[in-house]
């Protein structure tokens, strides 16, 4: 896929910024060469390697699932500015 100058100025106007038109064209061969690069990555062979979320074989700790409340209600509501019957107490918006 190539950039020229017209899609770029159709980019820009689609994420609303303003683009003086001598930005237009090495604006365009910096969109190529990351499109390039996307391109040389998509040939890269990938099969029988695992999928990682990061780079250090780490195990996370796991915590018993329990359902709770989560015991801080009254320390929530104390930075409500009217709470009543242990809710938040909000102004009446219609009659």
């Amino acid at each position: 896929m190539s950039v020229d100058k017209a899609t770029v100025k159709r980019i820009a106007n689609l994420a609303r910024f303003r683009i003086e038109d001598e930005r237009l064209e090495p604006l365009a061969g910096e969109l190529n060469n990351i499109l390039d690069w996307i391109e040389q990555l998509s040939q890269v062979d990938t099969d029988g390697v695992k999928p990682m979320t990061s780079v250090v074989d780490h195990a996370l700790h796991w915590r018993a699932d329990e359902v709770t409340d989560g015991g801080k209600r009254d320390a929530i509501l104390s930075n409500a500015p009217a709470s009543e019957f242990g809710f938040f107490a909000v102004p009446k918006v219609i009659e």
